[in-house]
């Protein structure tokens, strides 16, 4: 994707949440989108439209959207990406989570909610399924990350791992961010854990499309890219703001579909586009006349 193809102008407005909306998310084709929010509901809508299509309601408090329809390869070149709901490879399920502290597997159809997933002590922050859709992870401010069996209809977590409040998966491995600012990589076939320490606290983390990097956002309002396979820091990126010091509030990153450039919202209602090589600013434009926690 060059510059010219970045977006910088407001192409639709979906309405119908009664309170803040605190993520949103593409399916894999870019047809639908999935958004959730302060009024404890997801919506499924067809964005280019502006056609609102479903609600779903089961959430007793805000859902934190890292939502996505089925598919495992999560939408990069959104923006929005993952305050969490995430779907399956063939959009037939969706998984929320929130400040009920459990996690939600939905049938998209239906609207049914199939199982409810408890065990975090503490607001549930992000979830993500496998490449199969077979076993989701959660990451929560209890700072444990849970793995659930969807094929099962055992509500116990199948392992449970301490400190992480961010994740990402591949095949065979499980990515986390923590606070003690590593990122943590465990490999499940072997059994092997890997361990980057970044120097800050890292609240959302995303891997390039080819899995080659690792993009981490860090409370010190700053990006960092790494070489998954040595650890090595390659490029860090700046401008992005905050309202308070050091950034207290969760700001997610990812790179666009093509791996050229990083993105990231920021705390003023900007949003941000990195050149991946030189890390200079090739747009931003402002998305919010405020934002609202």
């Amino acid at each position: 994707m060059s510059v010219a193809g970045l977006p910088k102008n407001e192409a639709n407005v979906l309405r119908g949440h009664e309170g803040a909306v605190l993520t949103a998310r593409f399916n894999g084709d870019g047809n639908y989108c999935l958004s959730c929010g302060k009024d404890r509901t997801i919506r499924l809508w067809n964005p280019h439209r502006g056609i609102h299509i479903k609600t779903y309601k089961s959430h007793g408090r805000k859902v934190n959207l890292r939502v996505m329809l089925n598919i495992l390869a999560e939408l990069r070149p959104s923006i929005c990406v993952r305050n969490k709901v995430r779907g399956q490879l063939d959009n037939s399920k969706l998984c929320s989570c929130g400040g009920d502290q459990q996690v939600f597997y939905w049938d998209v159809t239906t609207g049914r909610v199939i199982r409810k997933f408890r065990g975090h002590d503490s607001e549930v922050n992000a979830v993500k399924f496998n490449e199969y859709a077979s076993v989701v992870v959660s990451a929560g401010y209890d700072r444990s990350l849970r793995a659930w069996d969807c094929r099962s209809h055992s509500t116990e977590p199948i392992q449970s791992l301490t400190h992480f409040q961010t994740v990402c998966l591949t095949k065979s491995e499980i990515l986390a961010g923590t606070i003690d600012g590593t990122v943590r990589t465990f490999d499940i076939q072997i059994g092997r854990e890997l361990s980057d320490d970044l120097g800050q606290p890292v609240n959302c983390i995303s891997m390039s499309n080819d899995a080659n990097c690792i993009l981490a956002s860090c409370l010190d309002s700053t990006l960092r890219l790494l070489d998954r396979s040595t650890g090595e820091l390659l490029q860090e990126y700046k401008g992005h703001t905050s309202k308070v010091p050091n950034g207290s509030y969760k700001m997610d990153c990812c790179l666009t579909n093509t791996d050229a450039h990083v993105t990231s919202g920021s705390e003023d209602g900007f949003i941000f586009f990195w050149d991946l090589v030189d890390s200079s600013v090739v747009s931003s434009f402002k998305a919010y006349a405020s934002v609202y926690f």
